[in-house]
This record gives structure tokens, sequence and C-alpha cells, in this order.
């Protein structure tokens, strides 16, 4: 259980460090670039990927490139969402994102849905309808009326993050080199970008940096130490490490920052756990 709860402290400090850097005003697009080469370090020494499956990627480059892209958009996609609406509904909003991997089984993959399954993601999207829920009067500036927006963004940019490494798997590219690839070329495209629009670096940006990839590739680390130590009981890895996030996060949130929830986004938070518990029972 020491490395599903690494895994779960790991993913809501993600959201935590996030949240106080948009609070200073922090450019948190150039902690992430700076989070990348860690992250690509520490998958190096800890996965041990092996470099000479390179030559074997072969289709795979066209998905390892889409998730070059998709990663640190999403990151920074996470960061808005956090200081629109709050980590509360924002990481209940990423672990809804299995939704996604599991409708593109059934439409794309061929798999069958069950009305489990189908009842597990009505619980899904009822969940997330209640999660972006805010009545009219509060959303008094543009950021608050882009609420919704950023929220499916975390939901849909996970989900479609999750189908890519799934098929990445498939090909037969092993995962510590597809996150170690991933990780460089992500790093790399988001470096490019700010070199174009000529950012104005922040020395404690970059620092932050340090932090998040550590944090980011102790979340990713603890969760398949903790899949292949119970390796017998994966219920209590993919129950727990989902559901644990939800409730870390709305301790934290509610309780350290003091953030709001209405009765709708209760609700939603109570549907998201189900749903989980329901999608993985199926």
């Amino acid at each position: 259980m020491m490395y599903l709860t690494i895994a779960v402290l790991c993913s809501v400090a993600v959201s935590v460090l996030l949240k106080i850097l948009r609070q200073r005003d922090i450019d948190i697009r150039q902690t992430i670039v700076a989070g990348y080469p860690v992250a690509f370090l520490l998958t190096w020494f800890l996965l041990k990927p092996d470099i000479s499956g390179m030559t074997s990627l072969g289709g795979a480059w066209a998905i390892i490139i889409a998730l070059g892209v998709l990663l640190p958009a999403v990151f920074i996609i996470l960061g808005r969402a956090i200081e629109a609406v709050g980590m509360v509904a924002t990481d209940a909003a990423q672990r809804l994102s299995l939704i996604i991997p599991i409708v593109a089984a059934f439409l794309l993959f061929g798999e069958v849905l069950t009305g489990i399954r189908i009842f597990g993601l009505l619980l899904g999207f009822l969940a997330l309808g209640a999660l972006i829920y805010h009545p009219q009067h509060r959303a008094i500036n543009k950021q608050a009326k882009l609420t919704p927006l950023w929220l499916f963004g975390v939901w849909a940019g996970y989900g479609t993050i999750d189908i890519l490494f799934k098929q990445v798997a498939k090909q037969g590219a092993a995962f510590p080199l597809t996150l170690f690839v991933s990780f460089g070329l992500a790093g790399l495209l988001l470096l490019i970008y700010l070199l174009i629009t000529r950012v104005r670096w922040q020395g404690n940006a970059l620092a932050a940096g340090i932090l998040l990839g550590v944090l980011n590739m102790g979340n990713i680390y603890a969760y398949i130490r903790a899949h292949q130590v119970l390796s017998e009981s994966p219920s209590i890895v993919f129950t727990g490490m989902n559901v644990g996030v939800i409730a870390v996060a709305t301790l934290i949130g509610v309780g350290l920052f003091k953030e709001s929830l209405n009765r709708i986004n209760i609700l939603g938070l109570l549907l998201a756990i189900c749903c989980v518990a329901v999608l993985f029972l199926a």
C-alpha cells in the first residue's frame, strides 16, 4: 500500500503546486518545460528503457508525436482549470477521463459494451455535468465563464492520452521507452514554442519545474510499482488510486484552500466515486 499512497499523494501534490503557482502569477509553461528534463532523467534511472527498441517503434512514432504535443498542453489546461474551478472538481474530472478509453474500446476496437458499463458511463457523464455546474451569478468574469471548457479539456486530454499510451503498447513499444521518448519530445517542443514566443524567463518558475518533474515521475513510478506489488489485486490499485485522489484533493481543496462546493458539485463527487467503482467492477 506504500506505493499506492505515494502515487495518490504525488498526483494531488501536482495539483497543489500548480494552484500555488497560479496564485503567485508564475508562468506554469516555464515550470512544465523545466520539469520534463527531470522526468526524462528519472525515467532513465528508474524504469531503464531499452533504447535499442527505438528502431522498432515504426508506426508508433505518430502516436508518440501526438503525446509530445498533448502532454505539455494538458498540463497547461490542468493549471487553468485549477485556477478557474479549484483542485476538487479538476482532479475529479481528470479521474473521470477513464470514460473515454472505455467508449473508444467499444466504438473503435470492437469490445462489447455491457449493461453495467453503460450504467457506469451514464454515472460518469452525470458526474462531469454536476462538477462543472455553477450558478450563473457566480460567472462574473471571463475566466469563470471558461470553467466548463477548462474542465472538459482536462477530461478529454487525459482520456486521449490514455488511449494513445494503450495503442503504443499494443504496437509492441515498451511503456518505459514510450515515456522516455514522449517526455523528451514534449519538453523539446514546449521549449521551442517558448523560445519562438520570446518568453521572459522566470527563475522561480524554472526552479519549481524541478519539483514538478519529481512529482510527475513519482506518481507514474509509484503507480507502476503498486501494480507490480499488488499484481493479484489490481482492483485495489485502480480503485484506490482514483478514489484516493478525489478524496485527498477534496480534503486539501476545501480544508486548505477554502474552495467552495455547491450541493450539485458534491453530488458530482459522489457520482464520480461511484462511476470509478462501477466501471472497474464491469
